[in-house]
């Protein structure tokens, strides 16, 4: 089995799609997701600067355009698939949870709710590397900060308000670095709550269909079989901890044979060769890749 998934916000990078729409029908695909969500995402991932696609309510929905189109170009049955944070909106429309306009209608929604969300109160986002780790949820418990992402390989990313972030990484836990990351939020924590309540009234108006591959939450990394539940999941993640860990000890559990991940790619295969050592990896980041990951994606189990 090989798994196809998809990176969360902060793997955007400027111009990340510009080779994209060298593709037939990428142009015109992108153009009806703009139009969807009312911002223009050719020119915001082909000729922006880096401060505009930081933003939350354009990187979310830029990412997972991206990914749409991604897994459209690998022309292959997706039989396995997993999202990291807002990846898991590209994991609802690969899986076939969603459709792509409601994978994207549901995106732009979420992006705007947390972006409003974090405004109310200043609060950010730490990668923590290394270290012991209850040593370091007992750093994190201490300052008040939330382990918003437990990532495997060794990194937590803690969550909360910028004071408690700054004591963080002047006094880290013993053999840890502390990299502050470029998001404008605590995003899967409690100061998400008023963005997932407007996330549910707009799911509510969905009608999710039953997942048509296997399909793992980040709530604890299991298997979701039912469309409305990954949904409900999905809205709840908002402001609850991303286990990505625990989804890849399920990917090792499942026996998956390779990992495939779609644009803008590169953050997960390089935590599954720390956390999945031996599964081969193929980071989808422009049409070039293709070919490597349809010919993962053709091998047999």
């Amino acid at each position: 089995m090989i798994v196809v998934v998809a990176p969360g916000q902060g793997s955007q990078t400027p111009g990340f799609l510009a080779p994209w729409l060298e593709l037939d029908g990428v142009r015109e695909r992108l153009e009806a997701y703009s139009d969807a969500v009312e911002l223009d995402l050719i020119e915001l991932g082909t000729t922006a600067d880096a401060d505009a696609i930081r933003r939350t309510d354009v990187a979310q929905p830029l990412i997972v355009a991206a990914g749409i189109v991604a897994a459209a170009a690998l022309e292959r049955d997706i039989t396995a698939t997993a999202g990291h944070s807002v990846g898991e909106v590209t994991a609802a429309v690969v899986g076939g949870v969603l459709s792509d306009t409601d994978g994207i209608r549901l995106v732009a929604t979420r992006g705007r709710a947390m972006a409003e969300a974090a405004a109310a109160v200043p609060t950010g986002m730490s990668a923590v590397i290394g270290g012991d780790e209850a040593a370091v949820v007992g750093r994190l418990a201490e300052l008040g900060l939330t382990p918003a992402n437990r990532n495997g390989g060794g990194q937590i990313v803690a969550a909360g308000e910028l004071p408690a972030l700054d004591a963080l990484r002047a006094e880290p836990p013993a053999g840890a670095r502390v990299i502050p990351l470029q998001v404008a939020g605590a995003f899967h924590t409690a100061y998400m709550a008023s963005a997932v309540e407007t996330l549910r009234g707009f799911a509510a108006t969905l009608s999710p269909a039953d997942p048509a591959a296997h399909l793992w939450t980040n709530r604890d990394g299991a298997l979701v079989s039912g469309g409305a539940e990954f949904l409900h999941l999905l809205v709840g993640q908002v402001a609850s901890p991303v286990r990505w860990d625990r989804c890849m000890e399920s990917f090792a559990g499942a026996g998956i044979t390779g990992l495939v991940e779609l644009a803008p790619a590169g953050t997960l295969t390089g935590l599954a060769k720390r956390g999945l050592r031996g599964v081969p990896t193929v980071a989808v980041k422009t049409p070039s890749d293709l070919a490597a990951a349809r010919d993962l994606l053709d091998r047999v189990a």
